[in-house]
Order: C-alpha cells, then sequence, then structure tokens
C-alpha cells in the first residue's frame, strides 16, 4: 500500500494537505526531516504515515501527557496499534507495553523525554528495530524557544546510543528562524528535508481591544452571550485571573470550566474532558492549557492578558478554527498586562543553565515582551506583523483583521513631542514613563515634588493633554527613536536620536483609531547594514561554516560564534591568528577550536574575489567609533572618577561585577555593559577558558587566573542540580574595572 492507500485507509483522507507528502516521501526515502506548520495543518500526520511503512517501531516523543493520550487514542480508533509510555502508567503496564512492542504489536510509541534515560527503556530500543524517531514540539529543545525544556536534550544522546541510527524527523508550529537552525543542530539532523509551509491561517480575524480593568470582564461576558453555543478558550496571565473570572461566568449561568496548575489533576484531567467533550462550552485557563488539545471546533479564543511572547500568542490563538471554519482570536490589552509579564518573567527559573546563557535568554524574555507589546499597540495589519515576526513577507494587508476594518484619523503633535524631549532632558535621563507624564500634564503628586519636577519649565505644560494621548506620542518616538528606554525592571526614559525634531520641516503625527490608543509598527536596522555586497557574501559563507561545525558538536550555531562576530570577522578581514583574537568575540579556547577553520574561509573567498570591498568600515575602530556617534550607543567604558566609585570586595561573582559597573558609570550615551563582555576580556586576557567537561563546555580558570586567586564555588540548584561558578578576586577586579577605562580612550 501506498503513502496515499495508508492516508485514505487509515484516516479518511482523499489527499494530502499542503506540505504533508513532501514530507512524507522524504521520510520514506530515508531522510531526515523538519517540519514549520502551523496548528491545524496535520503535523501528527507527516509522521504517523511513514511510521505505518516503515519496518520497525516509531518512537515519537512529546512533551506532554494529555497530548500522548490523545494521540494514542485517535491512532487507535482508527486502527493503528500504538501506545504511549509516560509517569502516569505503572511500572507493570510499561513493561507490558514494551514486551507488545517488541513483539510487534505496536508501531507506534509516544514517551516523554524523561523516559529515554530509563535502563528499560533502553534495552527496549537496543534489542528493537527502531525505523524512526520522530521530535514533536520540536521548539522545546532550543533554550531560544519559548518552551525550552532540558528534558528534550536527552533526544540527542538516547539517538547517539542506538546501534543503528534511525530516521530522525521533527515538528512544530512556532518557529524562528534562529530556533529552526537550533533544532536542526541539536539533534543532528542530516541533510533534512525542511518544510515551512507557512504561518498564515486565513480563517482566523485577529483583532486587539484596549480594555482595562474591570471592562475586561463585561467585555468577555457580552462577547460569550454574543456567540451562545459556541466553543472557546479564554486565556488569563495569572491562576488568580482564572479564578476571579470563572467565579463571575458562573454566578451569571455561563457553562464554563477552569484550568490551571494550582488545580488538582483529577479536577483538572476532569474539567478539561467537559471542554473537549462539549460537556461545557468555555474554558478559562492560563498557557498551561492546550498544548496537543485537538479540539476542532474551537470559535473564539479571548486572551485576558497579553502573552508573553508572539510565539505563545500564535500558538494559543491558533487553537480556534482547526477545522478549518472561521474563527475568532481577540486579545484585551491593557498597560498592566506589561507589568505583569515583566513580574512573571522575572521569577522564571533557569535550573541547571549557564549564567551567561541566563543573561541571555532574559535579553531575548525582554525582546519577545517587546515584540509581543508592539503587536497590541500597532496601527497596521495585525496579520501581517505576526507574519513578519515569523520571517514572512506579505505583500499586502489582509483585509480580514481589526485593524484593516478601523478607521484611523491623524493628529499632529510635534510641538508635544518637544516638550517630551525637553522634559526628559531636564531629568538627566533618570525617571520612568509615569513620571514624565506625570510632569507633563502637572499632576500634583508628591514623588514629583519630592524629586523637584514641579520647578521643571516643562511641568504642566501639556496639561490640555489627555495622559493617553502622551503615551501614545511616547511610543511613536521610542519607535522612532527620538526618545531610548533602558532595560531591566525599573526602566527609565532618555534622549535619543533627535536630529530629525530639529528640522523645520518635521511633523510629528500620531494615528488613532477613536478612543483606541495604538501606535506604528517598529524597525530595527539590520547588523549587517555596515557590509558590502561582497561583505554579506562572506558573512553567510561564514554562517555556512559555522552551521557545519553546529552540526558537528550538536549545538546551537551561536555557541561557535554569534552574528555579531562573523560580522566583525567580515569588517577586519584577520589573515593570521594574531588577527583573529582581535575580532570581537573570539577568544583563545575558541581560536583554538574553530578558529583556523574561519581563517582558511575567509582565504579561500579572499582569493577568488581579490579586489572585493567587505565592509564601510574601512578605517577599522575609528570609522565605526563616527559611525555610532550618530544616533548609536558607545560599547561600554568608565570615567576615571567613575572607577574611583567602584566598591572593591574580596571576591564578587562575574554577574555582582557587572552590577557594579553598571551603576558606577555616568556616561550617557553607552550600551549597559553585559556578562558576555566582562567573560570576553578575561578569556583575553588568559584568566579563564571554555573546557569541555563531562556535561559539555564548562568556564574554568587558567594557570595564570588560578595565581590572581580566582577560585570555584560548587552551587546546588533549586532542582538539586549541582553546578560551578568563579569567583574574582580584588585583583582581578582591578584588571576589569582598568580595562573599561582604557576603552573610553578608543571611542
Amino acid at each position: 500500500m501506498n503513502a496515499a492507500g495508508v492516508l485514505k485507509t487509515y484516516f479518511g483522507y482523499d489527499s494530502f494537505r499542503n506540505g504533508q507528502e513532501e514530507i512524507v516521501q522524504s521520510i520514506l526515502s530515508g531522510e531526515d526531516a523538519l517540519a514549520i506548520m502551523p496548528t491545524g495543518a496535520g503535523k501528527s500526520i507527516c509522521y504517523q504515515v511513514p511510521a505505518l511503512m516503515l519496518p520497525g517501531i516509531t518512537i515519537v516523543v512529546s512533551p506532554l501527557i494529555s497530548l500522548m493520550q490523545d494521540q494514542v487514542k485517535a491512532l487507535n480508533e482508527a486502527g493503528v496499534h500504538a501506545a504511549f509510555i509516560n509517569s502516569s502508567l505503572t511500572e507493570t503496564q510499561i513493561a507490558k507495553a514494551m514486551r507488545l512492542a517488541a513483539e510487534g504489536r505496536y508501531k507506534i510509541i509516544y514517551v516523554a523525554p524523561e523516559r529515554l534515560e530509563s535502563a528499560g527503556f533502553m534495552q527496549f530500543a537496543r534489542n528493537g528495530k527502531i525505523s524512526m524517531v520522530t521530535v514533536d514540539e520540536a521548539h522545546c529543545i532550543s533554550q531560544w524557544g519559548q518552551d525550552f525544556r532540558p528534558s528534550y536534550l536527552k533526544i540527542v544522546a538516547f539517538i547517539d546510543s542506538l546501534a543503528d541510527r534511525p530516521i530522525v524527523s521533527a515538528f512544530t508550529a512556532t518557529a524562528t528562524r534562529e530556533v529552526r537552525t537550533d533544532i536542526e543542530c541539536i539533534l543532528k539532523l542530516q541533510n533534512p528535508q525542511v518544510v515551512v509551509t507557512g504561518f498564515d491561517r486565513e480563517n482566523l480575524y485577529y483583532s486587539v481591544e484596549h480594555i482595562g480593568g474591570k471592562r475586561k470582564d463585561d467585555f468577555v461576558f457580552e462577547y460569550i452571550q454574543r456567540h451562545a453555543g459556541e466553543s472557546g478558550i479564554v486565556y488569563c496571565a495569572t491562576r488568580k485571573n482564572v479564578d476571579n473570572l470563572y467565579e463571575k461566568l458562573s454566578r451569571n449561568g455561563v457553562s464554563v470550566t477552569r484550568y490551571h496548575a494550582g488545580i488538582d489533576n483529577e479536577t483538572r484531567k476532569k474539567n478539561q474532558d467537559d471542554f473537549i467533550y462539549d460537556r461545557v462550552q468555555i474554558v478559562i485557563a492560563t498557557n498551561a492549557f492546550g498544548m496537543g488539545i485537538d479540539k476542532s471546533n474551537v470559535r473564539f479564543v479571548l486572551h485576558y492578558n497579553m502573552p508573553q511572547s508572539m510565539e505563545n500568542y500564535y500558538q494559543e490563538a491558533g487553537r480556534a478554527g482547526r477545522d478549518g471554519e472561521n474563527a475568532q482570536c481577540i486579545l484585551l490589552f491593557s498597560a498592566q498586562d506589561v507589568m505583569i509579564n515583566k513580574f512573571l518573567l522575572g521569577k522564571k527559573e533557569f535550573e541547571g543553565m549557564d549564567i551567561d546563557d541566563i543573561e541571555l535568554v532574559k535579553q531575548r524574555d525582554t525582546h519577545r515582551l517587546q515584540v509581543m507589546e508592539g503587536y497590541c499597540k500597532t496601527t497596521a495589519c495585525l496579520r501581517n506583523y505576526i507574519l513578519e515576526y515569523f520571517g514572512e513577507r506579505p505583500a499586502a494587508p489582509c483585509d480580514n483583521c481589526g485593524n484593516c476594518h478601523q478607521e484611523y484619523y491623524e493628529q499632529d503633535m510635534t510641538s508635544d513631542a518637544k516638550w517630551v524631549i525637553n522634559c526628559i532632558a531636564e531629568m538627566k535621563g533618570r525617571y520612568g514613563l509615569n513620571i514624565v507624564i506625570g510632569t507633563l500634564l502637572g499632576a500634583k503628586r508628591a514623588r514629583l515634588k519630592e524629586i523637584g519636577a514641579d520647578t521643571y519649565r516643562s511641568y504642566g505644560v501639556l496639561e490640555q493633554r489627555s495622559e493617553a494621548d502622551l503615551r501614545l506620542l511616547i511610543d511613536q518616538m521610542l519607535a522612532e527613536g527620538s526618545i531610548v528606554q533602558t532595560g531591566g525592571e525599573y526602566s527609565v526614559l532618555q534622549v535619543g536620536d533627535i536630529r530629525r525634531l530639529k528640522e523645520e520641516d518635521t511633523h510629528v503625527t500620531i494615528r488613532k483609531a477613536k478612543e483606541q490608543e495604538k501606535t506604528a509598527n517598529r524597525t530595527k536596522k539590520k547588523k549587517t547594514d555596515a557590509l558590502t555586497g561582497a561583505g554579506f557574501d562572506l558573512f553567510e559563507r561564514l554562517r555556512q561554516l559555522r552551521l557545519v561545525i553546529a552540526k558537528e558538536e550538536a549545538m546551537p550555531p551561536y555557541i561557535i560564534f554569534s552574528d555579531k562576530t562573523l560580522i566583525d570577522m567580515c569588517a577586519r578581514v584577520p589573515k593570521n591568528q594574531k588577527e583573529m583574537l582581535a575580532v570581537s568575540g573570539v577568544g583563545e579556547n575558541k581560536y583554538q577550536k574553530y578558529g583556523e577553520r574561519f581563517l582558511q574561509e575567509i582565504a579561500a573567498f579572499l582569493s577568488e574575489n581579490p579586489n572585493a570591498v567587505l565592509s564601510a568600515q574601512i578605517d577599522g575602530e575609528e570609522e565605526s567609533a563616527s559611525v555610532a556617534k550618530k544616533g548609536r550607543k558607545d560599547a561600554f567604558y568608565l570615567k576615571q572618577e567613575d572607577a574611583e566609585q567602584f566598591p572593591y570586595a574580596e571576591y564578587y561573582y562575574i554577574s555582582d561585577i557587572r552590577e557594579q559597573l553598571n551603576r558606577i558609570c555616568s556616561a550617557s550615551n553607552v550600551k549597559q555593559v553585559t556578562l558576555t563582555v566582562i567573560w570576553d576580556y578575561l578569556v583575553a586576557a588568559g584568566l579563564t577558558i571554555e573546557e569541555q567537561g563531562a556535561e559539555g563546555y564548562v568556564k574554568v580558570q587558567t594557570e595564570r587566573g588560578l595565581k590572581l586567586g580566582i577560585k570555584t564555588i560548587d552551587k546546588v540548584s533549586q532542582g538539586g542540580f549541582a553546578y560551578q561558578l568563579l569567583m574574582y578576586p580584588e585583583a582581578v577586579q582591578r584588571m576589569i574595572v582598568g580595562y573599561f577605562v582604557e576603552q573610553r580612550a578608543k571611542i
């Protein structure tokens, strides 16, 4: 029986959907595969059909018990013998499932990633014929994905332990280009067939409603009344919001249940089943609900609060309309949502993660939150905003979203914008959004009087404006770069590039949608803008080399070298070890591991293109500095008077040093120093290196570092994970401070 016959016989479909057949045929020809397909596009068919045709067993690694149970139940209903192995079974049941599989009873076995390490399962897998290992929700293997699960990293070792390498296939609905590359590299996919079917769900109608406080409750209740008899999901950011909304809807006679991690397992399972089997109309839930829930008739998804990322929103909203029929995805946004998500991200745990990686993940989380906030505030096409985030380039607005159907009018606020700049300048960039707006409106607050804002020239000059208008204006100025906002829990507003505001014919206008407050989409320059056409060609070649090495090492490409480092290679064009070590991000250890291969690639490119000009930075650092002064922040440095304020201690962690450096720095146009920048200096100074350990690469001190007093501290995380951190004595602290004082002369 061919693939089309299996599809018809077991699943009842006459033909494959877009992208499915391509993946199926690739797997049947023995190729690895990676598929990025939106929720509802039929990812499971892509591995289930070939699993039935391959000679041995297919192991499907899945993150959630409910997902496995749903899939196995559906397969058995279709006449396909399948089983799952996870913590919901007894050891006797697990042993029986593996015995039946070994006897040929099951063609497909779903397993939790943790199960891959158990001795019994390893013995079963090594003795049996494993034709394919399928990784579902594959974005969980990337720590840059929104649902990173360290247990997914066990998959690689499991595959490597098998005598005969099986076909490896991976599937996900939410993966940016960066996460996609991580999946390919970490899983060691061999020349995979990569299929991206597109992220557009034409049957979904997206809209954003700017509603705060109790008005959200009223909106949800009225919406459900207008859609009586329809099935829907309401997502909330916190358990408290779930419980409160559930109580209010229940009291008003709505057929509703709830789901969050604070409810006991038995009740949670019952509530989920009540919704799946249409015993209740509505489920109120946190993001703990929904992964793998294959309920086709969800007609609407309401978000009571803004999610933390576009990946989360796309996945959650995508649970509407899986049957292909029209459905609505409505997000209720208020400024409080941003504060809630910052608080939740601040409580995020990073068990077992390297301290530098934690810093990078926090930066990614902050960026994702900013992207999501941008979605809530944009006046552009909402569908296109989503598609562009995932790497697509739509040709025109969709004419099927709330923004496309909204009428806007423009309001000139040029004079107001200049007063905003004056106010921030008077405050010397020390205060946040609420203080700035309160000052401009002339608010009577004790805090404003305490800091002397009531004596500023800008105090009360815009009292005729509404707070909503000023927030809208400042959002737009942030997007345009005339104002910048620092990161962290207590962000402040600072003056950015205001050259355009000084031009006589400049006009600053905002788009207003009746009573809604929305701002234009934010655009950012690419890091590769400094490269010429030839420079970009070299950059792409270096990226391909990095990809090859990443696959060999089974690690994400950024661990080899970041894009920033590759761009710097293109600008500097190093020809030997000394010049390569001058490239940002290239330390001794990384040079020893990868340097020669990159030097050879650069030399080969130069040989093929002897007269090529690769970068606009012809004069090296001096030109780079002049570019930075045109509106971009300089690299971190310290003034001598700042350095004298550093509170030296007997020992500091690297994170402590970073915090003290940022605290004492008084320079107004520099980036905050990061852990990576400090670490790169320590490596370049010969004090620390990265070494291959039993659990991967670890940071250790060199012999010189030991002599200077750098010591290793053993730590244990709350989850019981043992790890080590380095602590740096006063002598090293002084070296670091001195280094950043020296950097001022280079700016």
